[in-house]
């Protein structure tokens, strides 16, 4: 297995440490989407979703796809949609422990 950088790390994980990066993640884990479709599942704006879609893109957990006039997002693979799914079951095992972390948070 290839060691990843630290840095390396810690911007894959900056994708995952916004509630609205979270939403479109789950937004688009099936299905590619427009961003009209995203920020209407989050009911969001257009700008602020499109910040955030940029952000994704560039931690590589997404990718576009230019359609004539639309683009198109989609989660990059099977393994960050198991990714995702896996982040749900540790979730359900451990959270009534996540509370403790709230005092830690600097």
């Amino acid at each position: 297995m290839v060691k990843i950088d630290m840095e390396t790390k810690m911007k894959f994980l900056h994708g995952f440490s916004h509630k609205t990066r979270i939403q479109i993640l789950e937004s688009i884990k099936e299905e590619e989407k427009t961003v009209s479709q995203i920020v209407d599942d989050l009911n969001g704006n257009q700008s602020n979703i499109s910040q955030h879609l940029a952000c994704l893109k560039g931690c590589g957990l997404i990718v576009r796809k230019q359609n004539g006039k639309y683009v198109y997002y989609r989660v990059r693979n099977q393994l960050v949609r198991d990714l995702l799914t896996m982040f749900d079951v540790v979730l359900e095992d451990v959270q009534n422990d996540i509370a403790c972390c709230e005092n830690h948070i600097d």
